[in-house]
């Protein structure tokens, strides 16, 4: 079975992504359009305003210093669980490209020695073998 097949069939199954990667899919696509962007601001004209409302300004301060931390940590961790998604799909799908061009170099390096070098080199550069 190739490479491509059984990537073919992992689709076909299903999307194999666990509650939390799929939580991840749906927080990156909100906070990457604009919407979250006006919420934001609109949150931080809220606490802007309400100044007056606070005991003290330091409290004032502390408030807005320590939701934003906590926000932007959340969004680090669930933003650089999507990338490291993105990036193992894009090398999956680079692998199966290696695979079909090193297959079809390999058909017709019968007659060509140093096309066959070149499928070797292929196969090793990409960890073929150690996959297969």
């Amino acid at each position: 079975m190739t490479v491509e097949n059984s990537a073919r069939k992992s689709r076909q199954r299903g999307d194999g992504r666990n509650a939390f990667e799929r939580f991840v899919e749906v927080v990156t696509s909100v906070v990457s359009h604009a919407p979250f962007f006006y919420v934001i601001v609109g949150a931080l004209l809220l606490w802007a305003v309400s100044f007056p409302f606070w005991s003290s300004s330091t409290k004032w301060e502390l408030a807005v210093h320590t939701g934003s931390s906590v926000l932007s940590l959340l969004l680090l961790v669930l933003l650089q669980n999507a990338g490291r998604r993105s990036e193992q799909a894009a090398h999956e799908k680079l692998n199966v490209i290696a695979t079909a061009l090193s297959d079809l170099m390999e058909s017709r390096a019968r007659d060509d020695e140093d096309l066959a070098d070149s499928v070797r080199t292929l196969r090793q550069a990409v960890g073929l073998e150690e996959r297969h």
